[in-house]
């Protein structure tokens, strides 16, 4: 049976809720155990499964912090949703490669996510707005 909008909501809102607080455990129990988990243009690529997607949420939680979702928009279909999301806070690490040296950053994510029947995540796409990042924490030239 489809989800409602309302539960890929509250699922979603959870999801963010524990990446707002580095909260590594959290965000794998809301993927499903065979989720795929795919960061557009992340070097490792696409991985799968809960262990498989760890790495990432461990290298994100120390590249930014006090990082807060604010979702601009959301559309729904059967068992999926598509979340444009606006992410602020602050860069302290080296977020997809960029010396962030802790300064104020914020970025749009579009995320499209797919929800097993019982309201797991079974696939996480993501695609972050690199422009705006590049324009926040441009890098020296080269010497």
């Amino acid at each position: 049976m489809a989800l409602s909008p309302r539960e890929m909501d509250r699922k979603l809102d959870e999801h963010f809720g524990f990446e707002a607080r580095d909260d590594v455990e959290g965000v794998l129990a809301t993927l499903s155990a065979e989720v795929e988990h795919d960061v557009v243009g992340w070097p490792t690529g696409p991985s799968h499964g809960r262990e498989g997607a760890r790495p990432f949420y461990e290298t994100l939680f120390g590249d930014l912090s006090d990082g807060q979702v604010t979702s601009l928009r959301r559309l729904y279909g059967d068992n999926f949703m598509v979340d444009d999301s606006l992410w602020r806070g602050k860069a302290p690490g080296r977020p997809f490669g960029l010396e962030g040296g802790d300064r104020p950053l914020a970025f749009r994510l579009l995320h499209v996510i797919e929800f097993t029947d019982n309201g797991d995540i079974r696939r996480e796409n993501v695609w972050v707005d690199m422009g705006a990042i590049l324009q926040q924490l441009p890098q020296g030239a080269p010497a």
